[in-house]
């Protein structure tokens, strides 16, 4: 009896010393020590020899010869001065080139609204025209109706004084019709006719005002418009060709990668290792939410960029640019990312790819990447360092499937709707069985968060598990990709 007793008491402390609440594997929690155990992972726990990695085949990124060669030395100014090539419409916001199209309204399409709304006007107002007329012929017959009736009046008063009882009534009845006429001529008439006629007026004043408006677009649509973020006129396939075409300040461009396709608009970092970063993804102070559903990742979503009062949109905003968008970039060429983050203190850090391409919508996007240099910890590749084996191996990105919180593509049980990363984790991201990096996760203001701060337990801050761990969200971090050339 007193063995027995002492086995259930082991079999309560071990329970009780285990976050992990599978019922199911309370056999395989006794076989371990009762000592506090690391879990960074939310209550997502550490293995315990019941489940089995299977390593993913990761496709390889894309990579041979880039789309560009090494950036060209600095010329003299002699030679800048002969090789200039002088932009259409510079300093405006219209590109007059036809290859790019016009990329900006000049206030135009105000003028053709304005015009629209007064041909719908124009109608009422000259069937109010006609209802004023048709009453004015209707009170002037009234008033002919009267001044018969007057006379009716006077002549049978007169001719009638044989009969001066049913006279007498006969008039008395005519009396109160006259009044009634005439009060509604004199008083119910007018009214309505001043109505109408003010109605009229503040149609009429409306028609001017429009017309006045019309006029002041016009004089403004002969002017190429200025708008207090104006869009440079320089552009190109992408941030790099954006620089080599002249673009060399940090903001916010048009690009158009294929022909085909209409220009978008994009922020290059044309200053961080010599420029021409495209800016794919944006946080830094939490103003957008990440928790989207596909095909809001899908097309891309957020503030590209902003003015503070520079007059240009220097500053980008929180955005993601889209994964249809980010795909056919990566896939035209080799591809690099930079990834950088700010903890709350203002300390900085980052990782760099020098091969990151992303697949289609056809495989779920599927992210390969390699190659890789920086101070942050190399979690794409290698997982959560401060886990151990098919633990770290379970938070490795590289050839994982896009995942958001509607379209279940993570390798944590799939087809367990309980269990999906994208639910728990705050943003859509490449998750494994979950994640050692969550840049699209919740915004926690202060840096270090608990699991009771959590929505569902988890680390499901902005998270860079090989820099500050899980229970800390940073206060900033950014992905660029620019084609991959050897530097000259």
């Amino acid at each position: 009896m007193k063995f027995l007793l002492l086995l259930s008491v082991c079999v309560a402390l071990a329970r009780a010393s285990s976050d992990y609440d599978d019922e199911n594997d309370a056999e395989v929690k006794t076989t371990q020590p009762t000592t506090d155990f690391k879990d960074p992972r939310g209550h997502r726990p550490q293995n315990r020899g019941r489940e089995v990695y299977i390593p993913v085949a990761a496709p390889p990124p894309v990579s041979g010869r880039g789309r560009y060669g090494p950036r060209p030395t600095a010329t003299t100014d002699r030679n800048l001065q002969e090789e200039k090539k002088e932009i259409p419409d510079s300093g405006g916001c219209v590109h007059a080139s036809e290859t790019m199209g016009v990329l900006c309204p000049t206030g135009c399409e105000l003028k053709t609204a304005l015009l629209k709304q007064e041909r719908d006007i124009k109608p009422t107002v000259a069937l109010l025209k006609r209802d004023v007329e048709s009453l004015s012929q209707t009170s002037n017959s009234v008033y002919r109706y009267v001044e018969e009736l007057s006379s009716e009046i006077t002549e049978r008063q007169r001719i009638n004084n044989g009969n001066d009882e049913l006279v007498s009534q006969y008039t008395d009845d005519l009396e109160v019709q006259h009044s009634y006429v005439k009060e509604s001529v004199d008083i119910t008439f007018p009214q309505n006719i001043k109505i109408l006629q003010a109605v009229l007026e503040k149609l009429r004043d409306k028609i001017q005002r429009l017309e006045k408006a019309v006029t002041d677009q016009k004089a403004k649509c002969t002017e190429p418009c200025v708008v207090s973020c104006p869009v440079p006129v320089v552009s190109g396939k992408d941030c790099e060709d954006v620089y080599r075409n002249g673009g060399e300040s940090s903001e916010m461009y048009f690009i158009r990668p294929e022909a085909s396709q209409a220009p978008y608009k994009v922020y290059c970092d044309q200053t961080t290792q010599n420029g021409g970063w495209l800016l794919i993804q944006n946080r830094l102070d939490g103003s957008v939410d990440f928790g989207r559903r596909w095909d809001d990742y899908k097309r891309g979503f957020g503030n590209v960029a902003f003015d503070v009062g520079k007059g240009f949109c220097n500053t980008p905003g929180e955005y993601w640019l889209g994964n249809d968008r980010i795909s056919q970039v990566t896939k035209t060429g080799p591809t690099e990312v930079l990834i950088e983050m700010q903890d709350w203190a203002g300390t900085k850090t980052y990782a760099q790819y020098q091969q990151f391409t992303v697949q289609g919508e056809a495989s779920n996007y599927i992210l390969a990447v390699d190659k890789y240099s920086g101070t942050a910890g190399n979690t794409f590749l290698t997982g959560a360092t401060e886990l151990l084996g098919v633990n770290r191996t379970m938070t490795i990105h590289n050839g994982m499937m896009f995942s958001t919180y509607d379209r279940d593509n993570d390798r944590w049980e799939p087809g367990d709707p309980s269990k999906q990363c994208a639910k728990e984790d705050g943003g859509g991201w490449w998750y494994n069985s979950c994640h050692s990096a969550n840049p699209n996760g919740r915004y926690y203001w202060g840096g270090a968060y608990t699991k009771k701060m959590a929505k569902h337990g988890t680390d499901d801050g902005i998270v860079w598990m090989n820099w500050k761990g899980s229970w800390y969200s940073l206060k900033a971090i950014s992905m660029k990709i620019r084609p991959f050339f050897a530097e000259s």
